[in-house]
């Protein structure tokens, strides 16, 4: 062997161990030391304010909701798309719980049809992405229809019996008449957004709803006193968030399903060769992941005690940045869980120090926006010329 191959294996061994290197610096360790670099400066300039337990246990439970929120999104970033709207499907669920508890409905089947209501949102999205519009026509009419037959004499059963048939009746017209037009995701949520948050303050006529008996699940966000020790363990919902955070994981690492998102985010056409059925993969990865959505919107309800068409507004970018900040790539194929929750708890403690420092809400937003833009620039100087192509 020459020396000119010799250097040459040299120097491409040395590419692959730098490679290898930088992947787990950004892809590990980096959102981690980016939270104990920023939790460390807050914990200097802030003082006992901040670093006070009682504080620190605030930042958890203020990290929630988005955290929630942005479990499911991983699974959206990983496969290539993106969820404009999902701010607006947490508003919506918070008014479905607030409803169903207002009209005397037990807190099981309150918080079961908050999941339901993020599962049916997540199905209209994946439909229209995936170019089903149809689907999304017979979801909305056996809705429409379902709720105005149980208004009457018929009653629910009836109107559920009503509204699966015409849902079915269109479904079939769909599959057989309809061809299908696949529409980006970007436009798809963008425009949900605004049909959402208009479909939330419909529920309420425009108001919020303020139900009397919330029950067990108005306590989600309330942390469990230790009997008279003064302490109190985790809230509910901080668990829910680490219970939905693993159940993302084993999704995403053990099953056909997890590795099929991973294929369409990294290059669909390939996937496609390889037979994976792209769009019925869409569909249910839009379905589960914004379940989580509707799971998060049961979890701000507790928090506010209320159902608020106009709630969690602006939530679309923190949970975008939490799971970019995180290591997902925008292009998809990459992105971890574990990643994603750190990323919720960086933006928690930026927002968190801000206000102990007494800054103004906008200083806290060009820092979130800085963050943001440093940790997709930081995505692409990691893989180089991947991105100038």
């Amino acid at each position: 062997m020459s020396d000119d191959m010799k250097v040459l294996e040299l120097s491409e061994e040395e590419q692959s161990v730098r490679d290898k290197f930088i992947y787990m610096l950004t892809h590990w360790f980096g959102p981690i030391l980016g939270l104990i670099a920023i939790w460390a400066f807050f914990a200097i300039t802030a003082g006992k304010d901040f670093v006070d337990l009682s504080n620190q246990q605030l930042i958890v439970l203020q990290t929630v909701v988005v955290g929630t929120a942005a479990v499911g999104a991983t699974m959206i970033i990983i496969s290539g798309g993106i969820d404009l709207s999902i701010g607006a499907s947490i508003a919506l669920t918070t008014m479905t719980v607030a409803w169903l508890l207002d009209k005397g409905y037990s807190p099981a089947l309150a918080f079961v049809g908050g999941i339901f209501t993020g599962m049916l949102v997540g199905f209209t999205i994946g439909s229209l992405v995936i170019g089903h519009i149809g689907r999304v026509g017979a979801t909305v009419g056996g809705i429409m229809l379902g709720l105005w037959i149980a208004s009457t004499d018929a009653g629910w059963l009836g109107g559920l019996i009503s509204g699966f048939i015409l849902f079915g009746a269109v479904i079939a017209f769909n599959e057989i008449y309809i061809k299908r037009v696949p529409i980006s995701s970007f436009i798809v949520t963008l425009g949900m957004w605004g049909a959402l948050r208009g479909v939330a303050k419909w529920v309420g006529n425009n108001e919020p709803i303020y139900p009397e008996n919330r029950g067990w699940v108005g306590d989600l966000m309330a942390g469990v006193p230790i009997g008279d020790s003064g302490f109190a363990l985790p809230a509910p919902g901080v668990w829910i968030m680490i219970i939905s955070a693993v159940i993302m994981v084993l999704i995403l690492t053990f099953t056909k399903f997890g590795r099929y998102a991973f294929a369409i985010g990294s290059n669909e056409k390939t996937a496609l060769l390889c037979g994976i059925n792209i769009r019925g993969t869409q569909l249910w990865i839009y379905t589960l992941a914004i379940a989580f959505g509707g799971l998060a919107g049961i979890l701000q309800f507790a928090f506010l005690s209320t159902g608020d068409p106009t709630t969690a507004d602006g939530y679309e970018l923190q949970v975008i940045a939490a799971v970019v900040i995180g290591g997902a790539s925008l292009l998809g194929g990459e992105g971890s869980v574990l990643g994603t929750i750190v990323g919720a708890l960086i933006m928690t403690v930026v927002a968190n120090g801000c206000t102990k420092l007494g800054l103004e809400n906008y200083v806290q937003q060009i820092v979130t926006g800085a963050i943001i833009v440093s940790a997709v620039g930081l995505e692409q100087w990691r893989h180089g010329a991947k991105y100038a192509r």
